[in-house]
């Protein structure tokens, strides 16, 4: 007897993965393009730093949060100094369910998973001097594996390109981000985080283009971030990508002060995936 016809198209869907963004060891929302080097008042000027939300509670508290409703694959960013003991309260609140990032070097990376790390994120240092350089890479993958390794390839655009942005986002490298060398990068790591610098922290829109273009070169798990607004952009980044790539929330997510989502809502979408 024949089998029956499929009627329906069997794929992955796209899934909502958390986030924690520390900043002078407290979890907030930056404007992605306001952060620089010289964030805090100096010589009496205001700083340019544009912050969304600035939260209370402690960095454990968002990583018990993830863990009781079983969001995997979430992010700690370490956006500058002084954030080590915060990131470190998260891992500890939730061990091997959070990837790492922020200041990862071939010297720390295996300290950071020995902290609870599920995985460690890195760019900057994959550029020294603003240029890539394959031994890093290929340094990093010895030192905690492949499958523990996640590149971050943040970029902003430059024309009709996007180019890998480091320092927080504030330098751009040689790298531009497309099939060629994320084909490259994805032999040495086992996923990719890419925030859209031009558009984090604006709760204005994905950058759709990149998606879509996303959806079509990565081989490897892969989480956009930057510009969401309301659970229909996720469901937007299910059609563009195919169901390729994940996104994250911030600004407009409603445990970190927004309007436009809530964590239920993606809890939902998550468990229906």
């Amino acid at each position: 007897m024949a089998a029956a016809a499929t009627t329906t198209r069997d794929r992955r869907r796209s899934v909502f993965r958390p986030c924690i963004d520390l900043h002078e060891g407290v979890v907030k929302q930056i404007v992605g393009g306001t952060l620089t080097d010289q964030d805090r008042e100096v010589a009496g000027e205001q700083s340019k730093l544009r912050t969304n939300f600035v939260a209370e509670q402690s960095p454990a508290h968002f990583a018990e949060l993830y863990r009781k409703h079983n969001l995997t694959g979430g992010h700690v960013i370490k956006l500058g100094p002084r954030n080590d003991e915060a990131a470190a309260s998260a891992l500890q609140a939730w061990p091997r369910g959070l990837h790492v990032g922020g200041g990862i070097t071939g010297d720390n990376a295996a300290e950071w998973i020995d902290k609870g790390a599920e995985k460690v994120i890195v760019t900057s240092y994959l550029f020294p001097s603003c240029k890539f350089s394959l031994p890093r890479l290929q340094e990093l993958r010895d030192r905690v594996g492949k499958e523990n390794l996640v590149v971050d390839v943040s970029c902003r655009r430059r024309g009709d390109k996007w180019i890998v942005a480091m320092n927080r986002w504030q330098d751009m490298t040689d790298m531009e981000v497309n099939k060629e060398s994320l084909d490259l990068l994805s032999e040495y790591c086992g996923e990719f985080l890419i925030h859209a610098a031009d558009v984090e922290g604006l709760c204005q829109g994905i950058d759709q283009e990149l998606v879509q273009r996303l959806g079509e070169w990565c081989t490897i798990p892969t989480t956009y971030a930057g510009g969401a607004r309301h659970i229909g952009d996720l469901e937007l980044v299910d059609r563009l990508s195919n169901g390729k790539v994940d996104l994250t929330f911030g600004s407009a997510l409603d445990i970190f002060g927004g309007s436009g989502v809530t964590l239920d809502e993606l809890v939902q979408w998550n468990a229906q995936a």
